[in-house]
Parts: C-alpha cells; structure tokens; sequence
C-alpha cells in the first residue's frame, strides 16, 4: 500500500527504501534544491526546502498497481493537504523501467499522462465539486479527486529542451488549488512572482515558455494544456481527458448491447 512522506522522513530513512526510489528522490533534490537556486519554480522550491511537500512512490504508470496506488495517494493527501503548509503538494514517483525511460517519446509519455488521470478519476467514488465544471473546454474545469481539485504537473525522461519539465523518472505532482488562493492575478504577491518565475524559466529552459501558461480562471485559459507541456510549442487539439472519458462510456454501452 502507498503512503504519503516528508522530506524529513525521506531524508532519513532514504537507505530503507528499493533503489530506484532512492536515485528518485536523490535526483528529485538535486534538481529543486540546487545551490545556485535556479529551478523556476519557486514555491515549489520553497515548499520542498520547508517540509511543505509530501511524496508518494506507484509502479509503473502503465500497470494498475500504479493507478491503485495513486488512488491511495491522493485519498491520504486529501485529507491532509492544508496542515502540511502554504506551498503544499503532492510529488509521485513511478518506478520507470529501462523500456519506458530509454525509448518512449514526449507524446508517449503524454498518452501515459492522460491514461492513468482518466484510470484514477474512474476509481473516485466522490461526486465531482459543484464549483468545477466537469467539461475540460470549461475555463473552470480541474482534475479533481475525491472532491478536491487540483493542478497537475508532469515531467518526464524524455524532455530535453523544456528542461524544467525533465526528470530521470516519469513524476505527476499533484498541487491543491488552495494553493493559488493568495498567488494569483488578483494579487500583487501573484503577479510579481510569475514575473519572477517567468524570468527564472527562460533562463532555465533556454526557450520561450509554453504560450499555454496562464492564470487559472482566465477567459482564455484551458487548464489541462498546461498540465502535460510538450518540448515546442504545439498542443493538443482536444483535451484526451474528455476523449477517453467518451470513448470508455462508448464501451461501456457497446458491452451492454
């Protein structure tokens, strides 16, 4: 069963876990935590060096323990988020074999990303919140689990040039949208530091940021483009969310026929 941990706690106890969870979490630290302080995203960074940040391990991203175990995951962190801190989230690992690291593609990965959110959402027992619409093409529209929305960030091993979306294994974190409640447009605290991590990620990448990078809410924001980012500038035509949503209610009525 998968369990939520602290940084504390990893930092500890890191020699107990498999080795691939350990390289994991090393590389996790390496990269956010970095002495010079380049990593663009700032509360992340802070969230993690504070203790914010709660971690969780899942198997493979194509296997069902993984989807179980993300289930789990999120059920725990759910009821947790808001006493961890301010610059909460909810980072997961997957175990990521060779076959997965070495040769899938960014639209591989992106298949993956899509897959498992739709998989997870299918074992949420709770009604989807009243305030967030279910229909991805909706600018209030949020993936959310057991009735918390949240906003998701993936990174892979096979982004290069967005290296802020790079990491040696397949990670989905899971930010809660209380979050943004006091970092936002409406505020001077969330207009300055976007400015900052606007600045912080072009440098970082050594590439325009994606054009899909907008404040939740906004009229011309969709906030499933932002979740799963691609190594240019090109984006999906059609939200997979919904895509597979449709087409497994389309089996569903097909297999009671």
């Amino acid at each position: 069963m998968a369990h939520l941990n602290t940084k504390v706690w990893l930092d500890e106890h890191k020699v107990e876990l498999p080795y691939w969870q350990q390289d994991a979490f090393s590389q996790f630290t390496s990269m956010i935590a970095d002495p010079e302080g380049s990593y663009p995203c700032i509360p992340g960074r802070q969230g993690f060096l504070s203790n914010n940040l709660r971690f969780g391990f899942a198997a493979d991203p194509r296997s069902n323990q993984a989807i179980t175990e993300v289930a789990q995951l999120l059920e725990e962190y759910g009821d947790c988020s808001r006493d961890t801190g301010k610059y909460a989230s909810l980072v997961i690992f997957f175990e990521s074999p060779k076959d997965l690291s070495d040769a899938f593609s960014i639209e591989d990965y992106e298949q993956i990303f899509w897959s498992l959110l739709n998989r997870v959402n299918a074992k949420d027992t709770t009604p989807w919140p009243d305030h967030i619409s279910t229909d991805p093409s909706d600018q209030s529209w949020e993936f959310c689990f057991n009735g918390h929305p949240y906003f998701a960030f993936c990174a892979t091993p096979a982004h290069k040039l967005r290296k802020s979306r790079h990491t040696p294994y397949f990670i989905i974190a899971f930010q809660p949208r209380w979050v943004f409640e006091e970092i936002n447009d409406s505020t001077v605290m969330g207009r300055n530091m976007k400015k900052l991590i606007r600045k912080k990620l072009v440098e970082y990448d050594d590439i325009p940021a994606h054009p899909s990078l907008k404040w939740y809410g906004q009229e011309d924001n969709l906030e499933w483009k932002q979740y799963f980012l691609r190594d240019d500038e090109s984006v999906l035509s059609k939200c997979p969310y919904t895509y597979m949503k449709n087409k497994a209610k389309s089996l569903r009525l097909m297999l009671h026929k």
